[in-house]
């Protein structure tokens, strides 16, 4: 079974490519920086997982996903090769990304980039409150994560 889980943050704004030809399909990568568990010698690490969405996948990403904001996917490892330019052989290991999801509200979003200042400027943009967007899902309104009992 190749079943991948991870949760990190966008260390970039996903970069959104179509393929050509009569029936377009979108392909999203991004870069997720995932935090390891345990600690060594009291500081911080993460590793750096490259991901790829396809279709209506990358579209969402193109739309709502900006650098810093945490989200959670699923997906399976893919293992590859190419030659470069140079003639040298490169291997590549990244996660085709089959469920994607916001893994923290707008509001914890905004502080962390207010904390952050290198990511201030590319604060997640959310659509606006309205009664449903294009796609039939309401909006959910910025601040009612105040109101629920079980935040």
């Amino acid at each position: 079974m190749n079943k991948v889980i991870l949760m990190g943050r966008l260390t970039r704004d996903p970069e959104v490519r179509y393929s050509a030809g009569e029936n377009a399909l979108a392909i999203a990568r991004y870069t997720l920086a995932v935090d390891r568990r345990f600690r060594r010698d009291g500081e911080a690490s993460a590793d750096f997982i490259s991901c790829v969405s396809f279709g209506r996948t990358a579209e969402f990403a193109e739309k709502y996903f900006r650098q810093g904001l945490k989200i959670a996917v699923t997906g399976r490892i893919q293992t590859g090769s190419y030659t470069n330019r140079d003639g040298q052989k490169v291997y590549t290991t990244e996660v085709v990304v089959e469920e994607q999801e916001f893994a923290e509200s707008k509001s914890s979003s905004d502080s962390y980039a207010a904390s952050h200042p290198q990511n201030s400027a590319a604060a997640p943009s959310m659509p606006t409150p309205s009664a449903a967007s294009a796609d039939g899902f309401m909006n959910i309104p910025d601040g009612i994560d105040e109101e629920l009992p079980f935040n």
